[in-house]
C-alpha cells in the first residue's frame, strides 16, 4: 500500500466511526417531564434528531409527545414507539401529539422508520 492508499483508508475509517457514533452510540441529557392538569407533557423537535432524546415520566399517567418536524428529510416522517404498538406521521412543521399511558417502569425506545433517529422513553415507578 502506498501513504495515500493509508491515509484514506484511515480517513474513511475516522469517518465511519464518527457516523456510526453520532447515529447510535451518542448519548443526549435526560429531560424530566412535568405534569399540567394530570397529562405528563413535552415538546420535541425534530430536526437530524429528537431534540430531547431521552425523555423521563412517571408510570400509570397519561403522556403527550408533542413533535414538531423542522426538515422535511424522508427519514422524519414517522415516529414510532414499538413497545406502546404507537406510531405517527410528522408533517414538516406542524406540531404532532403521540398520546398514550406508560403503564410499566423501563426504558422504551422510539425511532423513524428508517431507525437512524432515536430517543428513549425512560419511565420510572
Amino acid at each position: 500500500m502506498t501513504v495515500d492508499q493509508i491515509l484514506v483508508t484511515i480517513l474513511g475509517l475516522l469517518l465511519s466511526a464518527s457516523v456510526a457514533w453520532y447515529f447510535w452510540l451518542s448519548k443526549g441529557k435526560a429531560t424530566r417531564i412535568q405534569t399540567a392538569d394530570g397529562v405528563q407533557e413535552a415538546l420535541i423537535t425534530v430536526k437530524g434528531g429528537y431534540s430531547p432524546d431521552i425523555i423521563v415520566v412517571k408510570a400509570g399517567k397519561p403522556l403527550r409527545l408533542n413533535f414538531i418536524r423542522e426538515e422535511t428529510a424522508a427519514c422524519s416522517e414517522q415516529v414510532i414507539f414499538p413497545d406502546f404498538k404507537k406510531q405517527a406521521t410528522l408533517t414538516p412543521f406542524k406540531k404532532i401529539p403521540v398520546e398514550f399511558t406508560p403503564d410499566k417502569p423501563g426504558e422504551f425506545e422510539f425511532q423513524c422508520a428508517m431507525g437512524m433517529l432515536r430517543g428513549k422513553l425512560i419511565v420510572e415507578p
